[in-house]
């Protein structure tokens, strides 16, 4: 993607977002940056859309947060590293906001926080009282709880993301991370995402698991 071609929208976003955190040089070229890496070929689902969505639902769950603004810059990092063949793709994304983050000036303690943040999405299971991880967990698993057709949607572009695995590997590999969701104590922890989310998560979790294990 040319700077040129970055998303006016959510790079205007970026930038007021670092302008309010503090930063302390031009946060555009890191802003262009990060929507690059959004925007590459191997994205069928982490796309700039999605990371559109969870901006969204973080500004909707706000107010649950005790640093907002750190899990908006969670938020665009989370993702930031995505390889599908990878498994490390958490931690070089924290370690790139690491990186960006520091050039850009922001306090270390933000800093960290942002990448703990970021590192949290390995797992989507928060401690309890963890108010910033509870959002930015929410925010991201927020898809799993849309209506049946969106949720269709977006498990048909996992699939493409991962159409190098056979499909009897991407079967078991995809219903074990289903499980691994289901067996959350909950899925959301924030009162408006639980409220909003959880019956037609746990739905949709489960008919696509049904639908994984009855395939031949």
């Amino acid at each position: 993607m040319a700077a040129a071609d970055a998303p006016a929208d959510l790079l205007a976003a970026w930038t007021a977002l670092l302008h309010r955190c503090g930063a302390h040089t031009d946060p555009g070229p890191a802003g262009r940056e990060l929507l690059r890496r959004w925007s590459e070929p191997q994205r069928r689902y982490h796309t700039t859309d999605h990371l559109r969505a969870v901006l969204g639902h973080v500004d909707a769950f706000a107010g649950h947060a005790g640093d907002p603004d750190a899990v908006r810059l969670a938020a665009w990092f989370h993702d930031a590293v995505y390889r599908p063949d990878r498994s490390e793709n958490e931690e070089r994304s924290a370690a790139l906001a690491v990186l960006a983050l520091t050039g850009l000036g922001l306090p270390a303690a933000r800093v960290e926080e942002v990448a703990r943040l970021v590192r949290l999405t390995v797992t989507h299971h928060p401690a309890p009282g963890d108010r910033d991880g509870e959002v930015l967990c929410d925010a991201d698993l927020a898809v799993l709880g849309g209506p049946p057709q969106d949720y269709a949607a977006y498990a048909a572009a996992v699939r493409e993301e991962y159409a190098f695995v056979p499909a009897p590997d991407f079967r078991a590999g995809r219903a074990a991370v289903l499980r691994q969701l289901l067996a959350l104590p909950a899925l959301y922890r924030t009162p408006t995402a639980h409220a909003r989310f959880d019956a037609a998560a746990r739905a949709n979790l489960a008919a696509e698991l049904t639908r994984l294990e009855t395939t031949g």
